[in-house]
């Protein structure tokens, strides 16, 4: 969405939106009370209400129950407090699951999954579909036209597949759509391996569990139509809010970090604004680069302002155990999210549950409740976010964040690496990515996201991780890129197959050849926790190749074993501009400096020189005429920042120099493009 759009639909609101899902069906009317006093003493302004209550407001087919919503929304109103109202299409009740049974997802081996849990639902089934138009028109109808209505929340994280029979039907039409004819399909599939040519769609099934191997350009088809399947039943309940007459934002949450089931720049453009659930899977110190991860996903999504719809306040899941997150750290975190463009800090969720599967998830009153030292950072949160209502005003054109570097992001990316017997199935579209962003957020420089054939005028640098397809439009992409002055760094594992997941054969890496000036004869992953040296002093891991030169020069070159002397990194002039081939592994530290070397070549630099070596996180978000850097003290000893502007938390002036304590967080006001100086204590 855009700046634009988001004035055009009135989601600037004048606040940053701070709450969470409140489930009161979960609860008696005396914890109602209780919690919205509570609320009040948090300051909170926004709740989501219905994300997991089809049966409270739907207990038996067609029988709506809507009293109790009533009421609550009465009871929110004479507190001043908005709400999404989501449609509640993720968990189908009892009632429906026994009267269609059909409609229960099938897993790829043939069984069917039955009615105990959330997301018991098959996306193709006609009677799930019909279901949930009705209720989500039920809904609009009834509350459409609410004053308290900040927006629609969509369902709840698509993004249960369903390999069963009302996908198989599905899919062959999707495929037939796409293809025009099973003549197509085959050549594309290359079905002449193993004799699985088609004789017509209808013997297509989808990538069931079968003896060996599944064919890839058919796993990776059906992850594609899985993603439309889903974003066609999104579209069909936004459809029926606006034949209601609502007008309220919608909008539904994208999940991140550990699974990928949507292709979500064709999921933004049907949106009115994008949401995100943010769950960290790290407890070190990259858990704050995986807060600016998501955000700058979410925000490249979105092109504008987006909405951060849950995140867990007080802990971080590893490896079976819930570590706690402090409060000083979910203070940042939540500013940090608003630094890249939130316009909200909501969690999941507002009470912590007594019973059922997720009794132990984090929530804002935890089970100790509102007399609790998580209540009191929690409220604590709330009187910072109440300070910071300036930085909601959006600017009157342009981005939110300056970026001068892009990192390329699809969907495709992700999912022809999840396909099995590839050179390595130890790498990942998701670590690969990750690891790209993490080396410039350690430097200290802003990133936006950036999507296949999008315009790339305010990128100067644009680095490929891992996008194993390309289509020949995206490589004609890249070439006018480079030949027009743009510097563009490739990874290993671009490139190799078109879109259909067919190798370009000739030499790797398949169809970038021509433009990086290389060509690889064997690809040679490493064995595990094997590392080695180039010539410039880097290390890599997991992944080298045996690679020639043809019109490229070399940066830095192998020094191990058969593969010593022979090109690592190679970089070719392209018109007016550049294109390097990263050709191995780079550790993280390599990367780091390697990507770091190369912005600063360019001209790139960080958003406050030195900041970043020190600990210190500092974003700037533009605002309506002026500028807000966000100072997060992720670092161990304070430090000192001096500019013309104020903080906003506590009002005191940088003028002379504004000091940050370890764990410390700052809003500064200032000019657009005012200096700022890092202090030497």
């Amino acid at each position: 969405m855009s700046v634009e759009q988001a004035h055009r639909r009135g989601f600037a609101p004048g606040q940053i939106l701070f709450g969470g899902d409140w489930s009161p069906e979960q609860w008696d009317r005396a914890t109602w009370e209780e919690d919205l006093a509570l609320m009040q003493e948090a300051r909170v302004n926004t709740v989501t209400l219905g994300v997991f209550s089809w049966s409270a407001l739907e207990p038996t087919e067609g029988a709506f129950v809507t009293d109790w919503l009533d009421e609550i929304l009465e009871r929110l109103a004479d507190a001043g407090i908005g709400f999404f109202l989501a449609t509640p299409t993720a968990s189908p009740p009892p009632w429906f699951t026994r009267a269609h049974p059909d409609a229960l997802p099938v897993r790829p081996d043939g069984v069917r999954l039955t009615h105990g849990s959330r997301d018991t639902y098959a996306i193709s089934a006609p009677a799930y579909r019909e279901a949930a138009r009705r209720i989500t028109r039920r809904l609009a109808d009834r509350y459409g036209h609410h004053p308290g209505l900040r927006g629609w929340h969509l369902h709840n994280e698509y993004g249960t597949l369903d390999h069963g029979p009302h996908a198989e039907h599905a899919f062959q039409a999707w495929l037939e759509d796409r293809y025009g004819t099973i003549e197509a399909l085959n050549a594309a599939w290359c079905t002449a391996f193993w004799s699985q040519g088609y004789a017509s769609f209808e013997e297509i099934t989808p990538p069931r569990t079968t003896q060996y191997l599944p064919n890839p350009s058919q796993a990776i088809d059906f992850r594609r139509f899985s993603s439309d399947e889903m974003l066609a039943a999104m579209v069909e309940q936004r459809e029926e809010i606006r034949a209601a007459g609502s007008t309220a934002p919608v909008t539904t949450n994208f999940m991140l970090p550990t699974w990928n089931h949507l292709e979500q720049w064709s999921w933004a453009e049907r949106e009115d604004v994008v949401s995100l659930d943010h769950y960290l899977d790290t407890a070190g110190p990259d858990a704050e680069a995986h807060v600016a991860y998501g955000s700058d996903l979410a925000r490249s999504w979105s092109g504008g302002p987006w909405v951060l719809m849950e995140q867990n306040a007080t802990g971080i899941r590893v490896d079976g155990r819930t570590l706690a997150k402090g409060a000083d750290r979910m203070i940042r975190h939540s500013l940090g999210y608003i630094a890249r463009g939130s316009q909200s800090s909501l969690f999941f969720q507002w009470r912590q549950s007594a019973g059922g599967a997720e009794q132990w998830h984090g929530a804002l009153v935890p089970h100790a409740g509102g007399r609790s030292r998580v209540f009191a950072s929690i409220a604590r949160l709330g009187g910072i976010l109440e300070r910071l209502a300036p930085v909601a005003a959006l600017p009157a054109d342009g981005p939110l964040v300056r970026a001068e570097v892009g990192i390329l992001w699809h969907a495709d990316g992700w999912w022809a690496l999840e396909t099995p017997d590839l050179p390595s199935s130890h790498l990942t579209y998701s670590a690969e990515v990750r690891a790209t962003h993490r080396s410039f957020w350690r430097a200290g420089i802003p990133v936006d996201f950036v999507r296949p054939l999008a315009d790339l005028s305010a990128h100067r640098l644009l680095v490929v991780p891992a996008q194993y397809p390309l289509s020949d439009d995206q490589v004609s992409w890249f070439e006018e890129y480079v030949e027009g002055g743009g510097e563009l760094v490739v990874t290993y594992l671009s490139g190799l197959a078109d879109e259909h997941l067919r190798i370009a054969t000739g030499g790797y890496p398949g169809r970038l050849r021509r433009l990086l000036g290389v060509r690889g004869q064997e690809l040679l992953p490493l064995p595990a926790g094997e590392r080695v040296a180039l010539s410039d002093g880097s290390e890599v891991e997991g992944w080298t190749e045996l690679l020639g030169v043809e019109d490229a020069e070399v940066l830095a070159r192998y020094t191990h074993g058969d593969l010593a002397g022979l090109p690592a990194v190679t970089r070719a002039r392209r018109g007016e501009g550049r294109a390097v081939y990263v050709s191995a592994g780079w550790t993280q530290e390599a990367r780091d400096r390697r990507l770091a070397e190369i912005a600063a070549e360019l001209g790139i630099g960080p958003t406050l020189p030195g900041a970043a070596e020190a600990g210190l996180e500092a974003v700037r978000r533009r605002g309506d005429g002026m500028d807000f850097l966000f100072l997060l003290h992720h670092g161990e000893r304070p430090l000192t920042v001096r500019a013309v502007g104020d903080d906003l938390i506590t009002g005191a002036s940088a003028r002379d120099g504004l000091r940050l304590a370890q764990g410390g967080a700052a809003v500064l006001t200032l000019a657009p493009d005012a200096p700022v100086e890092l202090v030497e204590d």
